[in-house]
C-alpha cells in the first residue's frame, strides 16, 4: 500500500517554499558590527589568511563540511534519461539526506552536459569551493571514467553513489549472509542479472570482499558475458565467462549468490528453487524486484532475501553509507574515498547488524524487536547509531591509507559526532516546524 498519494507527494514538494532545501547562515547578522565582519571590511581578513596558507580555507569557511551533488540527468532512478532539471528534485533529496542523517552541507549542481570531458573538466573547477563530490545519475559507461580521472586528478573526495553505495551496504549484506548461511566469499557461485555501473561496482566490491572473478556470471540484456562475444567493453569484459554457459535460469542451478540490478519479474521460483542451500538472494530493482519477496520464499524458505524496498527485510537502502562515508572523510579531510575506506563502511555495518537493536529503533519500523539473522543482516536507516559506527571507521581506514590531512583521536570523535549529530537535528526540527507543512 502506497504511504502518499500522487498529489501529498507534489504539495510536500511545493507548500510554503518549493523545493527541499535552503541556504542559512551560521554566523550572527544582526548588527552593524557583525555585518562589517561577515563582509567589507571584516572579510579581508579572513581572505588574507587564506591567502598565506591556502589549507585555512578549511578553518575559515565551509570547504571542509561542503559537498557537491552532480548530475547531468542521464539516469535518474529509475526514471532514465529525464534531464538536469526533471533530475533536480532526486539531487535536492540527496542533499537532505546529507544534512539529516550526517550534518554534511550539500549544494546541487545540476549540469546541461553529456560530454565526458566537458564534465570532467567542469567538475574540477569546483576544487576550491568543496570538500567533496557526489557524482549521482550519470549513465553507463561514460560514468566510470568520468568518476577514474576526477578521482585521479583531484585532491578532495569523488564517489559515485550511484556505483558504491550500493555496493557498499549489499556488500555488508553479503558479509553477514554468508556467516548466516555458513558460507566463504571465496567458494560462491555468484549470479548477477545487470551490468550496468551499480551491477559492475557491486561485483568489483565483492571480489575485493573475496568472491573469485571466476565464480561470477554476469548478464545484460543479450545475456551471459563471455568471450565470445564481441560487443562487450572494457568493464563487462572484466567478468566475462571464458564460455557461454547458457541461460540465466541454466546458470542459476546450484548458485549461492543471486545479485540483481535489472528489472522486474527476470527471474521465477523454479530458478530460485534451483540454487544451492540457503540461498542469498539481493533482488534490488525499484520498485519491483526481480523476483518478489513472497514468491523467493516460497521457492526457498531457506532463502536470505534482501530487496531495495522499505516494505520487506533486509533493505539495501544507499542512506546507510554516503552521508557517513563523506561524514569521516571530510574530517579527515581526506585526498580520496580509497576501496579499503569503502571496505571499512561496509564491515562496520555488518558489526552494527550483530548489535543489540534499540527498542525505538523496532518501533519506528513498526515491529517488536529485531535482531540478527536472515531476516535482519543489514542495520535500519532510521538507526541513529550507524553515523556512530561507520564515520569513525571511515576516518581511520583513511588515517591507516595514508590520505587523511589530519589525524584524529578516534575516542573523542565519535563522542564529537554524537554531539554535532543532535544539535544538527535540533535545528533542522526548528527550521522545518517553522515551514508548517504537515502531511
Amino acid at each position: 500500500m502506497a504511504l502518499f498519494t500522487k498529489e501529498e507527494a507534489l504539495s510536500y514538494h511545493h507548500d510554503k517554499r518549493p523545493g527541499k532545501v535552503e541556504v542559512l547562515p551560521t554566523k550572527p547578522c544582526a548588527t552593524q558590527r557583525h555585518l562589517s565582519m561577515a563582509y567589507t571590511p571584516g572579510v579581508a581578513d579572513a581572505c588574507r589568511a587564506i591567502h598565506a596558507d591556502v589549507s585555512k580555507v578549511y578553518d575559515y569557511t565551509t570547504k571542509g563540511n561542503l559537498v557537491a551533488v552532480v548530475s547531468n540527468g542521464t539516469a535518474v532512478l529509475g526514471l532514465g534519461n529525464i534531464g538536469p532539471e526533471a533530475g533536480k528534485p532526486v539531487m535536492e533529496g540527496k542533499g537532505v539526506l546529507f544534512k539529516i542523517f550526517a550534518d554534511v552541507d550539500v549544494f546541487d549542481i545540476n549540469i546541461r552536459q553529456n560530454d565526458p570531458e566537458k564534465i570532467i573538466e567542469f567538475v574540477k573547477m569546483l576544487e576550491p569551493t568543496f570538500g567533496g563530490i557526489n557524482l549521482e545519475d550519470i549513465k553507463a559507461p561514460e560514468c566510470f571514467e568520468i568518476e577514474r580521472r576526477l578521482i585521479k586528478e583531484m585532491g578532495i573526495p569523488v564517489f559515485h553513489d550511484d556505483q558504491h553505495g550500493t555496493a557498499i551496504i549489499s556488500g555488508a549484506g553479503l558479509i553477514n549472509a554468508l556467516e548466516i548461511a555458513g558460507k566463504k566469499a571465496e567458494d560462491v557461485k555468484l549470479i548477477v542479472s545487470g551490468a550496468g555501473a551499480g551491477a559492475i561496482a557491486c561485483t568489483r566490491f565483492y571480489e575485493a570482499l573475496g568472491v573469485k572473478n571466476e565464480n561470477i556470471f554476469m548478464f545484460d540484456s543479450k545475456g551471459l558475458l563471455h568471450k565470445g562475444r564481441t560487443d562487450l567493453n572494457e568493464h563487462k569484459l572484466h567478468f566475462a565467462q571464458d564460455k557461454d554457459h547458457g541461460s540465466l535460469a541454466d546458470c542459476m542451478k546450484g548458485a549461492d549468490f543471486f545479485l540483481g540490478l535489472s528489472k522486474g519479474g527476470v527471474i521465477d521460483k523454479a530458478m530460485v528453487a534451483s540454487m544451492g542451500p540457503s540461498p542469498i538472494i539481493f533482488a534490488c530493482a525499484n520498485p519491483d524486484p526481480e523476483i518478489t519477496y513472497e514468491d523467493a520464499k516460497e521457492a526457498r524458505p531457506d532463502a536470505i532475501m534482501a530487496t531495495g524496498r522499505s516494505d520487506y527485510p533486509n533493505q539495501v537502502n544507499n542512506v546507510l553509507g554516503f552521508p557517513f562515508i563523506f561524514r569521516g572523510a571530510l574530517d579527515v579531510r581526506a585526498s580520496a574515498i580509497t576501496e579499503g575506506m569503502k571496505v571499512a563502511a561496509a564491515n562496520a555495518l555488518a558489526a552494527l547488524a550483530k548489535e543489540p537493536v534499540p527498542a525505538e529503533v523496532a518501533a519506528a519500523y513498526g515491529v517488536e524487536s529485531l535482531s540478527f539473522g536472515m531476516d535482519y543482516i543489514l542495520p535500519k536507516a532510521l538507526d541513529l547509531r550507524v553515523i556512530r559506527y561507520v564515520a569513525p571507521a571511515v576516518a581511520k581506514a583513511a588515517m591507516d591509507e595514508g590520505v587523511a590531512g589530519l589525524t584524529l583521536d578516534l575516542a573523542q570523535y565519535e563522542k564529537d559526532l554524537m554531539a554535532r549529530f543532535g544539535a544538527a537535528r535540533e535545528r533542522i526540527k526548528y527550521i522545518t516546524e517553522s515551514y508548517g507543512i504537515d502531511l
